[in-house]
């Protein structure tokens, strides 16, 4: 069940994706909006086709080009994040009133953590002033191996072949 605050955000976000889709030309469909709130109930990070299996096997009769499509509007709209973590398959997460933060990504298990660290709003603000260059975003993505087994139960799958 999603608290109240939960719920403003989803109402929210539906808002900004309605005057989206209007501006651009595009059918507000209630399996877009279904996409759209599933987004907004996960947690973390995702790919469409996790997302597509969760919707269905709750039900859902949206399809997986659907999901895909939406997504991208999403993306497209700010309202998502698209992510690579150094493979060829993109991971998804909210992006809406979502704190900035950045990624250190397991290469052997696929972990990832999501950190935040003060100090590089500072570089960015410094990189601004030093280069008179707005930046708009950024994203850092540190890449190693998880040193605690208990980080992701994958890890010790892989070793005992039980994966």
């Amino acid at each position: 069940m999603a608290s109240p605050a939960h719920k403003d955000t989803i109402e929210e976000v539906k808002e900004l994706f309605k005057s989206y889709l209007k501006e651009h030309g595009h059918r507000q469909t209630p399996e877009r909006f279904m996409v759209l709130e599933e987004t907004y109930k996960s947690d973390g990070h995702f790919d469409a086709d996790a997302m597509y299996f969760r919707m269905k096997n709750t039900g859902s009769r949206v399809s997986r080009a659907t999901v895909y499509n939406t997504l991208d509007l999403l993306v497209e709209c700010g309202l998502v994040q698209r992510h690579q973590f150094g493979k060829n398959q993109s991971y998804y997460e909210r992006a809406y009133g979502y704190r900035q933060h950045d990624h250190i990504i397991c290469r052997q298990c696929g972990a990832v953590v999501e950190f935040c660290d003060p100090r590089i709003l500072e570089i960015q603000t410094l990189m601004n002033r030093i280069h008179k260059f707005k930046i708009e975003s950024h994203s850092l993505q540190f890449y190693g191996e998880c040193e605690n087994p208990e980080t992701c139960t994958r890890k010790s799958e892989l070793k005992t072949g039980s994966a």
